[in-house]
């Protein structure tokens, strides 16, 4: 699998996606879009707004929370076939 998180470092939604990756021991790619020239540009192409955390796993973009709901590990945990215990 191939995926790249677009975050930011101030960015508390974005942490917890890199705490449930790293949970999970699942390998990925780093673009912070405030120190990426480009890559806050690439969010909004995508997606059509400045909305972080970003997954892209394996070209396919993906928001991993909703606001209000934050992280959403039930389905993160489907896509990316692990367990959320």
């Amino acid at each position: 699998m191939d995926l790249t998180l677009y975050s930011a470092s101030w960015c508390r939604d974005c942490r917890e996606a890199k705490r449930f990756l790293e949970k999970h021991k699942i390998a990925y790619k780093e673009i912070d879009i405030e120190n990426t020239p480009g890559a806050a540009d690439e969010v909004i192409e995508n997606v059509g707004k400045r909305a972080i955390p970003q997954f892209v796993i394996n070209g396919k973009w993906v928001q991993p929370y909703r606001p209000g709901r934050g992280f959403l590990y039930e389905e993160m945990g489907r896509l990316l076939g692990v367990s959320n215990a």
